[in-house]
């Protein structure tokens, strides 16, 4: 195996599936996935996972995974040969994680109700928690484009005995050097996943509520030109995505992870025994697949690369 993460897996970690992990709707799903890949479990017995994120080795260090568990307000941290441990906690009840141009964590609080930046292994500090004066909801997931922007989703579903101070469950753009985001759409139901095409020139926003669907968007500089509806999700709605170089894309599902062609078509699945959160490559090469699932972390090595 030319991939140390992948052998790794399958020394070290149970397999919960060896056969029909992954399902074939299209003949060019063959190009993202072997007929025999199967999901290796990474972490299990957990609350609420969400947000993960690949660190990539840097200076002879090894890469990691850090992902949220949002009601234990932990962060973990997992390699492949070791135990996993905590990160930081608390976290502010953290859910979408992604690194900046820098290298250096954000994470999407529900507790704070804020987009942090990692100062330390143990604290942050608040990059943006107010709009117009009034408090954020419960940022959820963020992307970063190529000029430094955070694009960035704020539904509700954060909040415990609180109601949301904003008029719309707002998607927004937080400009590099800025402390108040804008906002760039405001009439999604639940927004919520939401990542870049590779050449940042398209944006997709996934809707959790009502519409269970999959919107796309033009960007044209700081803000948004909508481009219709990219796919709707069925079973169950979309959630967390992540992208391959290619432009495929890997959404959250009521039955695994749904993987799309740059057109909208569903090609193919990657079967879950619990619905998933989340998505996101890593690993030496890219090439392996991570899934947060509500409870567990599950990993599955993919013949495609994603975006670092």
């Amino acid at each position: 195996m030319k991939n140390s993460l992948k052998a790794l897996l399958l020394l070290c970690l149970p397999q919960i599936s060896l056969a029909a992990a992954v399902e074939k709707i299209k003949p060019e799903f063959a190009a993202v996935a072997e007929d025999s890949a199967a999901l290796q479990v990474v972490a299990s017995g957990l609350q609420f996972t969400e947000g993960p994120v690949w660190i990539g080795s840097r200076e002879g260090r090894p890469g990691y995974l850090l992902f949220s568990d949002i009601p234990a307000n932990t962060i973990y941290r997992w390699a492949p040969g070791e135990e996993l441990s905590v990160w930081r906690k608390p976290s502010g009840n953290s859910n979408g994680l992604l690194l900046d141009s820098q290298g250096r964590l954000l994470a999407c609080e529900h507790g704070g109700r804020r987009v942090s930046l990692s100062v330390s292994k143990d604290s942050a500090v608040t990059l943006c928690d107010h709009y117009k004066g009034l408090r954020l909801s419960s940022p959820n997931d963020i992307a970063l484009s190529s000029d430094g922007s955070l694009w960035f989703t704020d539904p509700p579903y954060g909040l415990v005995n609180e109601k949301p101070e904003q008029p719309a469950n707002y998607v927004y753009r937080l400009a590099p050097g800025k402390s108040e985001p804008s906002a760039v759409v405001g009439d999604f139901n639940m927004p919520n996943g939401i990542v870049f095409s590779p050449d940042k020139k398209l944006l997709y926003i996934s809707d959790s509520g009502k519409p269970h669907h999959i919107r796309k968007f033009k960007v044209a500089g700081d803000s948004l030109v909508s481009a219709g509806i990219f796919a709707v999700i069925s079973p169950g709605g979309p959630d967390g995505m992540c992208i391959d170089t290619r432009g495929r894309l890997f959404t959250s599902a009521g039955d695994g992870i749904q993987v799309f062609s740059p057109e909208g078509v569903l090609i193919g699945k990657i079967l879950t025994q619990e619905q998933p959160t989340n998505c996101c490559f890593g690993g030496d090469d890219w090439q392996t697949l991570f899934i947060t699932a509500r409870s567990a972390v599950y990993a599955i090595h993919l013949k495609v690369q994603g975006l670092p």
